[in-house]
């Protein structure tokens, strides 16, 4: 089964005049819709264009973390609206994949600078949805602004192969042509990024898309789907529902959709590989993760910390590929006593506050868990070196925050070792030898990423050769690729055959026709022959 979380709409209520929603945001159509003048504002899907309200009964409240506060509404977006929408795509596909390549590109080309002019409002809109901070929601935007630059040049990547006179007379070539309509069915902790990893690529391959937000975080999504529409992008070719386990599976079920991109976890992520695969469909599913940094005695240590510190805190932890681990070859002592310190550091505020380190976790559901799993590894006999779990921040009593922690002693058959912890909790395992380290970390099931810290070149390149993880980083500690390469994740954290962005996701958006064809004098009487056609003269 699916885990969503379904907050069911109450009576409504009043926004503080600092939250910013989606009814602060400018939209172009041309009449202005019911759910702009709603307070909390609700959320649109998007059919074919138009940004329309849906009709739905039920809705979702969408949660400042850090306050509380109702900031919109996201309806369960009803089958009907479902259909319309992937009716839309079909509709929009024909013209689409006919447009040319260097239009696609060039309504890419627009949409970056369209993102770069709007970032500081699509930021502002993660922080108060998804709550990390300014500069973290910043680099949010960013990350996934690379892949729609990289989408402005990828005419390259979809040329096919041509080899002339493969027999006498005979030429054969390969294209490579759009699916049709793709959808993609995103996370709650990269609001922009995720929708940016997929719906560029996708579209810029030729195809129309579907895309469903996160229910905790959908308005950089509708952001996003604006600017796209202001760049140039025709009606029909980016729709967008809304949801949690009945629109997925409606997504998974749905005969006309040809491929499906998602990020999230693994019990989601293996449901919806599972199901739409039976149907079928191309599946690329991103899931769950426990990133390792292995130290070695030579790292440097003033470097090594500070790149600890700020991959495992960072985003309070929400991150896939965060590094939740770290495995001290030899005596971890020294380095631990310097970790705390640094940890404490620290600051932990509402992601407004500009000296922000990192925010709140997304829920109160995931505070729980987190500090579950926090004590399970107490419990378990892990020593809490620094504990986050009873901050509290003045003038955000209820927020979800919870503060760095660190755990030392961790063993890997510890229940706080074998989860993703998905919260800024640092688990500290000690090795006697580097051999030992490195089967520490292939023996977990996940393979997202793997670093290593070390000043020796013949230490990184064995670790490289040997590392069973899809993600390497030699003194990186999220050694996430640029979008010419591809997202690489392995094992555990990913299903699928190809990987997002990069020439693999382009490949992904494709399918490959191989045309032979034959241009040459045909001498009538020649008589018919019945043998299998080869490459050899009779």
């Amino acid at each position: 089964m699916l885990r969503f979380s379904l907050r069911r709409v109450r009576a409504p209520t009043s926004l503080s005049p600092q939250i910013f929603s989606l009814s602060n945001y400018r939209f172009s159509t041309a009449a202005e819709p019911s759910w702009k003048h709603r307070t909390p504002s609700r959320v649109p899907n998007l059919i074919g264009g138009s940004f329309i309200d849906s009709k739905s009964s039920e809705f979702i409240d969408v949660i400042n973390p850090a306050t509380q506060e109702v900031v919109s509404q996201v309806p369960l977006t009803t089958n009907e609206e479902f259909k319309a929408a992937v009716s839309a795509a079909k509709d929009a596909f024909p013209f689409w994949r006919n447009t040319p390549i260097t239009t696609r590109q060039r309504i890419m080309l627009k949409l970056q600078a369209l993102i770069r002019r709007d970032t500081d409002k699509l930021a502002v809109n993660i922080t108060t949805e998804q709550g990390k901070t300014l500069k973290d929601a910043q680099g949010d935007v960013f990350r996934g602004l690379e892949v729609v630059e990289h989408a402005c040049g990828m005419a390259t990547l979809q040329m096919g192969d041509f080899v002339p006179n493969v027999s006498n007379g005979i030429d054969t070539y390969s294209l490579r042509e759009p699916l049709g309509v793709c959808a993609g069915i995103c996370p709650f902790n990269f609001p922009a990024m995720i929708p940016l990893w997929m719906f560029p690529v996708a579209v810029t391959c030729g195809n129309t898309f579907i895309l469903k937000p996160s229910e905790k975080d959908p308005g950089a999504s509708i952001i996003l789907a604006e600017l796209a529409k202001e760049a140039g992008l025709p009606d029909g070719v980016l729709n967008i529902v809304h949801g949690t386990k009945d629109i997925v599976n409606a997504i998974c079920d749905d005969d006309d959709i040809r491929a499906i991109s998602f990020v999230g976890s693994n019990t989601a992520g293996m449901h919806i590989y599972s199901r739409a695969s039976a149907k079928g469909k191309r599946v690329q599913s991103n899931m769950g993760a426990k990133n390792h940094g292995v130290v070695v005695p030579d790292a440097n240590m003033d470097a090594t910390l500070n790149a600890v510190v700020a991959a495992g805190f960072g985003a309070a932890g929400q991150r896939c590929m965060a590094l939740s681990t770290v495995v001290f070859v030899g005596n971890a002592k020294s380095w631990e006593d310097k970790l705390v310190e640094r940890a404490k550091a620290l600051k932990v505020s509402s992601g407004t506050d500009p000296g922000a380190d990192l925010g709140p976790v997304i829920s109160k559901q995931a505070k729980e868990r987190i500090c579950k799993l926090i004590q399970s590894g107490v419990e378990s006999g892990a020593k809490l070196l620094l504990d986050g779990r009873n901050i509290v921040v003045p003038g955000y009593e209820q927020g979800n925050f919870i503060g760095p922690t660190i755990l030392s002693g961790v063993t890997p058959d510890m229940e706080c070792y074998k989860e993703e912890i998905f919260g800024p909790v640092l688990l500290c395992l000690e090795a006697e030898s580097f051999e030992e380290a490195i089967d520490i970390v292939n023996k977990n099931r996940y393979g997202n990423g793997a670093s290593i810290f070390t000043t020796s070149g013949v230490v990184a390149r064995k670790f490289q050769n040997e590392i069973e993880a899809g993600q390497v980083g030699i003194n990186v500690p999220i050694p996430v690729p640029l979008p010419f390469f591809s997202f690489t994740g392995s094992k555990a954290s990913f299903a699928g055959d190809l990987n997002f962005y990069g020439k693999g996701g382009v490949h992904f958006y494709t399918q490959v026709k191989t045309v032979t064809q034959q241009w040459k004098d045909l001498h009538s009487g020649s008589g018919v022959s019945l043998a299998m056609p080869t490459s050899q003269k009779s």
